[in-house]
């Protein structure tokens, strides 16, 4: 198996377990993400995903080349199919998630490993993770959304000298330009992911996916349309026990205040 799959209460930790291959993400690698993505969506039972790799050294070094190689060597039709759709199905799944996913990057975060990260809505490093986009050293652009999110989270500029050189950025330069929400030590590193879960899951799953959503579809939306979506997203908890719930605590917070 090249996943690890774990549970903490309401949380599940999706361990990436190609160590020996930098958790390079091989076509098998990929369609197992999908496949428990889709029963993890499933199960209401299951609040946040945390993602993350196996060992020390890398979250993801990136797509496995040489099933890369193979499918580039087959020509333009058998690429786009086996590498670029494959690995849009994959980011866009993630980032679409109707559930908090939290990527964990224990390590380098190399090319795909870059790029799942962009696509997550929530990101931690250890202080050792480095981030790179190499693909433009094997002559290619990102294709697995790279060259779409990575401008959208922390600049055109910025962006382009990251996907122009390949050069690695620090984990302390992700979290200043926003690619990841914060850095920690590598022992804390799955520890303060899961604490950030618990301060999702500790809200409605109503108004988590809600949320997700709203952010998610609206933040390349104009803003005339991203207020309408908002509308739409907050329209469709009104009527729900979290609401109904959340209402009711804070009233009476306030009589007993009063």
């Amino acid at each position: 198996m090249t996943l690890r799959i774990d549970r903490d209460e309401c949380v599940v930790t999706i361990t990436i377990d190609r160590e020996r291959k930098l958790n390079a993400l091989d076509y098998p690698t990929i369609d197992a993400l999908l496949a428990r993505l889709d029963r993890v969506d499933a199960d209401d039972s299951v609040r946040a995903v945390i993602l993350t790799g196996a060992g020390h050294r890398a979250f993801s070094a990136g797509a496995d080349i040489p099933s890369l190689a193979g499918s580039i060597a087959g020509g333009p039709e058998r690429a786009l199919r086996e590498i670029v759709r494959r690995g849009h199905a994959l980011t866009r799944r993630i980032e679409e998630f109707p559930k908090p996913v939290i990527v964990a990057v224990n390590g380098l975060a190399y090319g795909g490993g870059c790029e799942i990260t962009e696509a997550a809505p929530l990101a931690i490093a250890a202080e050792h993770a480095t981030f790179a986009k190499p693909e433009i050293s094997l002559g290619f652009p990102p294709p697995f959304g790279g060259s779409q999110r990575l401008p959208r989270h922390i600049g055109r500029k910025r962006a382009l000298e990251m996907i122009l050189t390949g050069d690695p950025i620090s984990a302390t330069r992700a979290e200043r330009t926003g690619l990841v929400n914060a850095v920690v030590p590598a022992d804390e590193l799955l520890h303060s992911a899961r604490n950030l879960a618990r301060r999702i899951t500790r809200h409605a799953p109503t108004a988590v996916a809600a949320c997700l959503r709203a952010v998610t579809r609206g933040v390349n939306l104009p803003i005339d349309e991203g207020l309408a979506l908002e509308a739409v997203c907050f329209a469709a908890t009104v009527s729900s026990d979290g609401v109904r719930t959340g209402l009711r605590r804070f009233l009476d917070r306030t009589a007993e205040v009063r």
